[in-house]
């Protein structure tokens, strides 16, 4: 397997830190609103990679934050009137049922950042203590980006190249720098702003130690993969890799992982421009089943152009392969049980040439687009070879073979409409119930939950009907 690693700018052959098992981290959303399309993106893919990675049969410890203490998150909780904890509780649920919606399996660990701020301390302490952090005079904590000679060997910048980039009239508030190139790890508390107890003055982290300090939590000092949107490269990711090694005197990550920009009809994503999308909202047009197959048709480092009429062409793509299932679910009922003709066994190891490209995409590089590919060349097989007078064993494999190489891709063959029709018919029960109890106004209520679920109900002399509004 082998992975393109940011940091050394190629491909290199994937070897755990320890055998069987992978330690990975994906930086998480700052959560002030619902996620918009550009959070979904790496949401998907490191998911995909987790999943393959679990099915090659690795031991996965998978880490992925909520950033809950924020300049935007305490903006909103002031024009609200709340506090900023109640803003960032209710978009941590929000931003789960998107993720659930979009089939990306919930972390090993998601860690808060108000709730890890001692580790962070910690690791402050450690980094003044080893002369890589210093403290200003209003209690501001610095890293001291001289001290650490690795200093940009992620982004591939020269130190002093950065520095000229800055404007030599330093930012109000930021005096007691000793370099334009330092960037804070602990700030003093504003008025009206939650802060917390430190060595240094009541205040609060920086956003960038908080991954260094969650991450050496949940999973050592040294991990294998690191991930997350390109846009984190610089500074976010390069100010990780200096304190984390600065502190430990290790290597923090093996392999760094980035996906591509995602742009709106091939125009940077903006509320300015209006083509600015939320999960959600996505979610009122397309199942999100569909926004996760078109996320993964193309490779994840490339950038990716959003439309309405790409996903109308991925809705049908999935449509295809999701229909092709059903078919063979069909035949499988009517199969006879035999063993496997001459022809079949031969169809079974075009099948199992195909699973090998699949998994021959997926080792370079986690290619999800010519994964996909393959997964198309299965249905086209099945399609065309499986009928009437197919035996069970050869439908068997074609069912199989297409439902595990969806699920790695966290596409999920059985269709909706059918947990849907459970659903319905639970609450079509419930409401029965209401109604021999002469409970009508619980009655009501059940059918105004299913017009709002779009669902239309019909009292017939057969019993209750329904359909889809």
């Amino acid at each position: 397997m082998k992975i393109f690693n940011t940091l050394t700018g190629r491909k290199e052959e994937f070897v755990p830190l320890e055998p069987g098992k992978v330690k990975m981290y994906v930086c998480g959303p700052t959560v002030y609103n619902l996620i918009h399309i550009g959070n979904a993106r790496p949401m998907i893919v490191f998911d995909t990679v987790r999943r393959y990675l679990e099915y090659k049969g690795y031991e996965v410890n998978f880490v992925s934050n909520f950033t809950d203490v924020d300049d935007k998150i305490i903006k909103k909780a002031v024009e609200e009137g709340v506090d900023s904890a109640v803003v960032s509780r209710r978009y941590i649920e929000e931003c789960q049922k998107d993720m659930a919606a979009m089939n990306v399996k919930p972390a090993t660990v998601h860690p808060k950042a108000t709730e890890e701020i001692e580790g962070m301390l910690e690791l402050i302490e450690t980094l003044i203590g080893k002369g890589h952090a210093y403290a200003a005079a209003d209690g501001t904590v610095y890293f001291r980006t001289s001290s650490f000679k690795g200093y940009g060997k992620l982004s591939h910048k020269n130190l002093d190249e950065l520095r000229s980039g800055f404007r030599e009239i330093k930012v109000t508030g930021e005096e007691g720098k000793e370099d334009p190139s330092d960037f804070v790890l602990w700030k003093p508390k504003k008025e009206g702003e939650p802060y917390w107890e430190s060595p240094w003055c009541q205040g609060r982290p920086g956003w960038h130690i908080e991954c260094s300090a969650m991450s050496r939590k949940y999973l050592g000092e040294q991990i294998d993969i690191h991930g997350g949107g390109e846009d984190l490269v610089f500074p976010h990711h390069e100010n990780e890799i200096a304190q984390s090694e600065a502190a430990s005197g290790k290597e923090f990550a093996k392999y760094w992982m980035h996906n591509g920009f995602l742009n709106i009809d091939n125009k940077k994503m903006s509320k300015s421009l209006g083509n600015f999308f939320t999960v959600r909202e996505i979610g009122e047009r397309f199942d999100l089943q569909v926004l996760r197959f078109f996320m993964l048709s193309a490779h994840y480092r490339s950038p990716l152009n959003f439309s309405g009429e790409l996903m109308e062409s991925s809705k049908n793509g999935l449509e295809r392969i999701l229909n092709s299932v059903d078919r063979l679910r069909e035949l499988r009922e009517k199969a006879e049980e035999r063993e496997a003709s001459r022809e079949e066994e031969r169809l079974c190891r075009t099948v199992g040439e195909l699973r090998t490209k699949y998994e021959e995409a997926m080792e370079d590089d986690f290619n999800t687009a010519d994964a996909v590919s393959a997964v198309f060349e299965v249905v086209k097989l099945a399609n065309s070879t499986a009928g009437q007078d197919s035996g069970r064993e050869y439908v068997d494999y074609l069912i199989q073979t297409l439902e595990t190489l969806c699920a790695i891709l966290g596409i999920n063959t059985q269709r909706k409409e059918e947990s849907l029709d459970e659903e319905v018919e639970k609450l079509i029960a419930a409401r029965q119930q209401a109604r021999k109890e002469k409970n009508f106004a619980l009655a009501d209520q059940i059918r105004q939950k299913l017009l709002d679920m779009g669902i239309i109900l019909e009292d017939t002399r057969e019993g209750v009907k329904w359909k889809k509004a």
